[in-house]
């Protein structure tokens, strides 16, 4: 049996299951900032997170970009899931955040594997679960927070997701991640290290309070 397989997903499924993607799913690898999934793309096939993170984004009719919520080890998109059975194009962008090792799963098991195998189902379903939950949590901090605390969740979660507490990036990035502007971010930053939560450097932001 395959180590990664078994490390990520042994403790959820069957070993006949494990066994089945083991033989059907593709391995792949993305390099960091790597679009893995395009707007409008047909989703063929279904990914199982190995290692690394994904950032999931919306678009709007402008081409500003917002981000909805991160993959880690061991998720799959419901999104994704959704295109795959309904055969419809992708509303979401999927962007490596980190690094990340994937295994790409036959769109045709699917639905056959909901009725097969229990731990698939509960597995999809507690999917479906997380990503609402973090859909709504995405929607509360817009309708909710101020940009400054808006600005500190992202890179806390940011921090959270790729294990790291120093994070290397942009502010134009952030900003276009948070949907506003660079002058915005860049003030925001300075005032978020006047207070010691963070401090920054030429290419990257340490986060100082968790």
């Amino acid at each position: 049996m395959n180590t990664a397989l078994t490390n990520n997903f042994g403790y959820l499924f069957e070993e006949a299951l494990l066994a089945e993607i083991e033989t059907l799913g593709v391995a792949k690898e993305f390099k960091a900032n790597t679009t893995i999934i395009e707007f409008g793309d047909f989703i063929k096939s279904m990914p199982l997170l190995l290692s690394g993170a994904i950032k999931i984004l919306r678009e709007d009719d402008k081409g500003d970009e917002l981000v909805l919520y991160y993959l880690e080890k061991g998720d799959t998109c419901a999104m994704t899931l959704s295109c795959c059975m309904g055969q419809t194009k992708s509303k979401i962008r999927a962007v490596a955040e980190t690094d990340v090792s994937l295994i790409l799963l036959p769109k045709e098991k699917m639905t056959l594997w909901l009725s097969k195998y229990k731990t698939w189902q509960s597995f999809i379903l507690e999917s479906y679960h997380n990503r609402v939950e973090e859909l709504l949590e995405a929607v509360d901090t817009i309708a909710f927070l101020n940009m400054e605390n808006r600005l500190f969740k992202y890179l806390k979660d940011k921090a959270m997701v790729i294990h790291n507490d120093e994070l290397i990036t942009t502010h134009k990035q952030i900003s276009e991640d948070l949907h506003t502007s660079r002058v915005v971010i860049s003030r925001l930053l300075k005032k978020l290290e006047n207070e010691g939560k963070i401090k920054l450097f030429r290419s990257s932001i340490k986060i100082l309070t968790l």
